[in-house]
């Protein structure tokens, strides 16, 4: 990668008591570009997220934002990152539109009703239902607003969590489009999934974490997904040979 990266993490470790959690993890995603961070539970993918947030602290190494160190200064780091989670905490009784300018407000933002419109429909929300209550939504809508919601932060880097855990293909298919267009705008995107098909359909660079560890890093382009499973479920099966 020649451009300098947005997210990255040198030699980073994480540690939980004596547990182990992510060690001496190295990667980097600069603006443009989308990586896909694959492993089981307890591979380190979120810990590796909550990292570059500020929420766990380094025993070594760093997790960097736009240059900032997140165990140092998280507040900072943080105002860099638009985070998605798995599921995002909307209010059911407020629309999607309302949703997104009632966030906007509490990050000190101001958004006008057409801005709103236009976000959310970037993101793939219907027209028809952007005036209707969040509680009517399906978890693919929810997740729409959540990625408008990112976006309408105009931060430099996006985080994302299992982003597509429990929707169906089709909704799968219309988040990654939204995933591709932050992208295109330049932003830097980090995404924790199992999701190997949406890996290979949204991601640039993938990478394999096992047992806190980097274990293996690839182009998306140059990689079929029956070959990314193979390589998925050999590292997978490595790491149930060694547990106790």
């Amino acid at each position: 990668m020649s451009a300098a990266p947005l997210l990255e993490t040198r030699r980073l470790v994480i540690r939980r008591g004596d547990r182990i959690t992510l060690d001496a993890l190295d990667l980097q995603v600069p603006a443009g570009c989308v990586y896909a961070l694959l492993g089981g539970n307890g591979a380190g993918k979120t810990t590796a997220l909550n990292a570059l947030l500020g929420f766990v602290t380094a025993a070594s190494g760093q997790a960097l934002v736009d240059g900032i160190d997140a165990s140092r200064d998280p507040h900072a780091a943080r105002a860099r990152i638009a985070y998605l989670p798995e599921n995002v905490a909307l209010y059911p009784y407020l629309s999607g539109i309302e949703n997104l300018r009632y966030f906007c407000t509490l990050s000190g933002l101001r958004l006008s009703l057409d801005s709103a419109r236009a976000l959310l429909r970037a993101a793939g929300l219907p027209r028809e239902a952007l005036a209707r209550r969040v509680g009517g939504y399906s978890k693919g809508m929810r997740q729409k607003v959540g990625l408008a919601i990112a976006r309408a932060r105009q931060a430099r880097a996006m985080l994302l969590d299992e982003p597509t855990s429990g929707l169906d293909p089709s909704a799968a298919n219309e988040f990654a489009r939204g995933v591709l267009a932050a992208r295109d705008e330049g932003l830097a995107i980090l995404m924790a999934t199992h999701d190997l098909f949406n890996a290979l359909q949204v991601a640039d660079r993938i990478g394999i974490l096992r047992d806190g560890r980097l274990v293996a890093e690839l182009q998306a382009r140059d990689v079929a997904h029956d070959e990314l499973e193979r390589i998925y479920l050999r590292h997978a099966r490595a790491a149930d040979e060694v547990s106790p």
